[in-house]
């Protein structure tokens, strides 16, 4: 065999074995990729069958519950007619022993009997009258005293009666100047099925939009609707002032009732932003922690004497920059918690009356500002999301961090559902992706994204904000153009379900009355929106 042949021949021998080679590297690589993908569906099949197993465990303490509801029911309506039948026995045995035997006549169907009165003591219902503009504040006050008085009314008539709801609301008795307060317990809706089940959405009608003048000289900041009487809303703004409005005829139109500077005490800053204390006629807002300048402030829309008090609280546990957030909890105990440019989630608790101490939950899991914080409703949990793209969930009973997740856009905000105490919405910075839905017992599986295609600007601004309505299925956004995005969860598309062009200029925020069909927006054109939905 010459040389010749003999190369020729090694070569294609290692040509050969280079195929070979080739073909192994490539079916490695195919197999290492199916084992990412199995592991991927096996992980995404745990938390299916976790999901289901803790439905499970839920709708068996549902259905218990309806049991024992049933139960109390059948007790109660069995006692109250042994109770009727005995009152009635009762009642014959005294007759019997009144009438005498010449007053009655066996021949006739009347029998001459005494009769006995049954006196019903006289209750004059309260009849609440409107508030006109010139007596606004007094009046408004005085509305909210009798709405306490009420609740204690019904309180004492629930313990003669000794029926209490175990669902709905808790009667507990808290000291507030005075007055009693009722802690509510919401009921859990499972709407985490619901997102992204339809390939339509369901449109909510706008009937009509009206602006109002703000009065304010400067752009708007903050918008809230108070929780204990949703006739009444605050804004704020960057000129100090806090207005306190008064919704007229069913949304059609608003009277502001007070203007008070709220500033803070050093440096003469504005609220930064703002939160309701749940039970009481009082707004906390925060501003910064440079200079040494007063952090959270209280105002008392209590007026005494026609005006109203603004006090600030002593201790100031943020060390530097803006305090960006603040939100009270959803629990029993009454607290807020504040979140800032210091990287610092700070929870308040109220020691008396009036009489609030902060604790430092965390300064260091965020390496950035703190955008936005919340407290999750089935288990005290605080939520903080931050500049660094983190979202930190700290369980505050047990003092350590519940669960940490990093995503690929800064977060502005953090946002749960009114009714399914599961899910919670994060604000992005990413263009037509901005909102992004989680649920909280699975962080690292995003439920549905969506967001708005900006056109007056590329920038997306802190200052946009969100709100929940009232059952939970939408979403109301602001955006750098004047229209509000209003998202059905249920819709399956990444674009909003609707728009309103509301305003002239970009709009801020848009919130949701809790008892008329109503959103009320902000904007930067200096005007207020009221929209009958």
């Amino acid at each position: 065999m010459s040389d010749g042949s003999m190369i020729s021949k090694r070569v294609k021998q290692e040509e050969a074995y280079e195929e070979d080679k080739n073909d192994l590297v490539e079916q490695e690589e195919a197999l290492v990729a199916l084992v990412e993908h199995r592991a991927k569906e096996v992980e995404l099949l745990r938390q299916r069958v976790s999901y289901y197993k803790s439905q499970l465990v839920e709708a068996e303490e549902r259905f218990q519950d309806s049991q024992s509801k049933l139960a109390r029911l059948r007790g109660r309506r069995f006692l109250a007619s042994s109770n009727a039948s005995l009152l009635a026995t009762k009642r014959v045995r005294v007759e019997q022993r009144i009438v005498s035997p010449e007053h009655i006549n066996i021949g006739s169907e009347n029998l001459l009997q005494p009769k006995t009165e049954l006196i019903i003591p006289n209750v004059s219902p309260k009849i609440s009258q409107p508030i006109k503009p010139e007596g606004l504040v007094a009046k408004t006050i005085i509305d909210l005293e009798e709405t306490a008085a009420s609740n204690r009314a019904v309180r004492k008539r629930a313990k003669k009666s000794n029926t209490s709801s175990t669902t709905d609301v808790e009667v507990v008795e808290i000291k507030d100047g005075g007055t009693k307060r009722k802690f509510e317990k919401k009921e859990h809706k499972d709407l985490i099925p619901l997102v992204e089940s339809s390939s339509s959405p369901t449109l909510i009608r706008s009937y009509s939009s009206n602006l109002i003048p703000s009065q304010h000289k400067r752009k708007l900041r903050s918008l809230a609707v108070c929780p204990v009487n949703d006739q009444l809303f605050v804004t704020s703004a960057l000129d100090g002032l806090v207005n306190l409005w008064q919704i007229q005829g069913r949304g059609s139109s608003a009277s502001l009732l007070s203007t008070t500077s709220c500033v803070s005490s050093g440096e003469r800053r504005w609220p930064e932003d703002m939160a309701w204390h749940p039970h009481r006629n009082s707004l906390f807002s925060v501003y910064t922690a440079d200079a040494g300048d007063s952090q959270i402030s209280v105002l008392n829309l209590k007026k005494t004497e026609g005006r109203s008090n603004v006090t600030y609280l002593e201790d100031k546990p943020h060390v530097k920059g803006i305090i960006n957030s603040i939100t009270f909890m959803p629990w029993e105990d009454t607290c807020f918690v504040t979140g800032g440019s210091d990287h610092a989630v700070v929870l308040w608790g109220e020691q008396d009356e009036n009489v609030w101490k902060p604790k430092t939950l965390h300064r260091t899991l965020h390496s950035s500002t703190v955008m936005g914080v919340a407290g999750m409703q089935q288990k005290q949990i605080v939520l903080s999301a931050g500049a660094d793209k983190r979202i930190v969930g700290f369980d505050v009973l047990a003092g350590r961090v519940d669960f940490k997740y990093l995503i690929e856009s800064k977060c502005m905000s953090v946002l749960p559902n009114p009714c399914d105490f599961n899910l919670f919405m994060i604000q992005t910075g990413v263009h037509e992706r901005q909102l992004r839905l989680y649920d909280i017992r699975s962080m690292y599986a995003e439920l549905h994204s969506f967001g708005w295609k900006q056109e007056s600007s590329e920038s997306h601004s802190a200052l946009i904000n969100q709100a929940w309505s009232p059952d939970g299925l939408y979403l109301s956004s602001g955006s750098a153009d004047p229209d509000i995005h209003i998202f059905d969860i249920r819709y399956n598309a990444c674009k909003p379900s609707q728009s309103i062009r509301a305003h002239r200029r970009r709009v801020f925020k848009a919130v949701w009355d809790h008892s008329l069909p109503l959103l009320i927006s902000i904007s930067s054109d200096l005007q207020i929106g009221l929209h009958k939905m």
